[in-house]
């Protein structure tokens, strides 16, 4: 009788190991696909911001270039992965480089 509680308390023990919390990752900026298809050329750098929030990445040889990464992957499940580069001239969006 007692082989058969240990055993089965082992069983227990290992079956509970597979049962771990995996947390959400999620990084960068939400780039929904409504608020992609908002962007229209000649918007203003301030438009894009208020639509897309500021940038993560922030270029330093590039000033007319944006680029906005969004990295999303539950705990159990496939990753997403969103990448659009934003070109400014002027103070004006004159191309949109989507990359997902």
């Amino acid at each position: 009788m007692t082989k058969l509680f240990i055993s089965f308390f082992f069983l227990l023990l290992l079956s509970a190991c597979s049962i771990i919390y995996r947390p959400d990752i999620q990084q960068g900026n939400v780039l929904s696909q409504s608020s992609i298809d908002q962007l229209k050329l000649g918007m203003t750098e301030e438009q894009v911001r208020y639509l897309l929030g500021s940038c993560v990445l922030e270029p330093s040889f590039q000033s007319n270039r944006r680029d906005y990464v969004y990295f999303y992957k539950p705990g159990h499940g496939e990753s997403t992965q969103r990448h659009i580069s934003l070109f400014f001239s002027g103070g004006r969006l004159i191309s949109i480089k989507n990359t997902t």
